[in-house]
């Protein structure tokens, strides 16, 4: 068994990762961690189709109705699962009016207290488990984010199967660790997290048990801007933590998870709501129905497109194969004459000579009478 090298245990958790430096955690499980994880049947990983997650989070604004529509929306536009988020206001923050409770710097509830959006915004527990009951007729799974500890307890009593940390929770270590100790797969999201921050949570997940957990992008800015998704972080995440990686995008549109799924993601994570026009707090940055539709559709093109390393003709290019370019007489030739270039050329189709011959050819003779229009052979080149 390797060991962390004394001269270097003094570096932080980011410059170990860069000199690939195991740490004692990293080499206990790295038998145990697969490059895929499995939540009930669906296996996600480099592999498998693309997961996509449609986001419910506060779209439902208060209507249980409507949730349901949510999820019966996100059925129908091909979504492979659907997560809430379980909380309350008291247990995700404080009741207050002190300044550092108030929102500000931009966003889209800039005044409010976090206590005020919350309790707009959280999803009624006794929602959940009638929720999880409708997906499971509908053969879509359903989890959720869990932002404390009562609410890892709850879900657990629901049967997810598996447990997603947000991208603002990701600092939680005894969060993360409760969920570890379920032994149900992580799906954890990056948000505006370090290097260190995510290795920290990494460590602490398979510290406790976890063995399967996967990585989200994520750009924590509502709505986000393409230009700040940097999306190349994707195939840098899977090499550095060895996990399956995927994208929580909070852009508008459908481009930015599209192009993710080129880069490496195979989970896809995105807001669906009704109507836009209908407001609450996330509706600004989600998808409608037909948009996610579209979403799942490119996203499946896409995976599609992606197949493997191929420098040969495929399938559908045999056809196309005849009409290459090949050698042919394009002037009547007599027997004993030479070929030059006026009367051999490279044209289509591709019954003659290889085109790298034509050097070769030129300034040979004739071995019998040529027409026009004869694609070239050596029965025809003398000698």
């Amino acid at each position: 068994m390797h060991a962390v090298c004394c001269k270097c245990s003094w570096l932080p958790l980011s410059s170990r990762l860069k000199l690939r430096i195991p740490t004692r955690e990293s080499i206990l499980f790295e038998a145990k961690c697969p490059r895929s994880l499995k939540l009930a049947h669906r296996e996600i990983g480099s592999n498998c189709p693309i997961y996509i997650v449609a986001e419910l989070s506060a779209n439902h604004r208060q209507d249980f109705d409507q949730a349901v529509r949510i999820l019966r929306a996100a059925k129908d536009a091909g979504a492979d699962a659907l997560k809430l988020q379980t909380y309350t206001a008291d247990t995700i923050t404080l009741r207050s009016d002190r300044e550092c409770f108030r929102i500000a710097g931009g966003t889209l509830w800039d005044g409010r207290t976090l206590h005020d959006l919350y309790q707009e915004a959280f999803t009624p527990w006794e929602w959940q488990p009638k929720l999880k009951e409708i997906a499971d007729e509908l053969g879509l799974q359903l989890f959720s984010s869990a932002f404390d500890d009562s609410a890892v307890d709850f879900l657990e009593q629901m049967n997810v199967p598996a447990h997603k940390v947000a991208s603002f929770e990701l600092v939680d270590i005894g969060l993360i660790q409760k969920m570890a100790r379920t032994g149900k797969p992580m799906i954890m999201s990056t948000g505006m997290a370090s290097e260190d921050e995510i290795s920290e949570a990494v460590e602490a997940a398979r510290g406790a048990g976890a063995t399967q957990i996967a990585l989200l992008k994520c750009t924590s800015a509502y709505p986000a801007p393409p230009e700040e998704a940097n999306l190349l972080t994707i195939p840098e995440l899977a090499r550095r933590f060895d996990c399956p990686v995927g994208l929580s995008d909070h852009t508008m549109g459908i481009a930015v998870p599209v192009v993710a799924v080129t880069l490496g993601a195979c989970i896809i994570e995105k807001h669906l709501c009704l109507r836009r026009a209908d407001g609450g707090p996330d509706g600004a940055f989600s998808l409608e129905p037909q948009e996610f539709k579209a979403m799942v559709e490119a996203v499946r093109t896409a995976e599609k497109a992606l197949g493997a390393v191929q420098f040969a003709s495929g399938p559908r290019e045999a056809n196309s194969l005849k009409f290459r370019r090949s050698l042919f007489v394009v002037e009547d030739i007599k027997k004993g004459e030479s070929f030059t270039k006026q009367n051999v050329r490279s044209i289509r189709p591709a019954d003659g000579l290889h085109p790298r011959h034509f050097k070769e050819v030129l300034g040979k003779r004739a071995a019998c009478d040529v027409e026009r229009g004869t694609p070239l052979s050596w029965a025809l080149v003398a000698g």
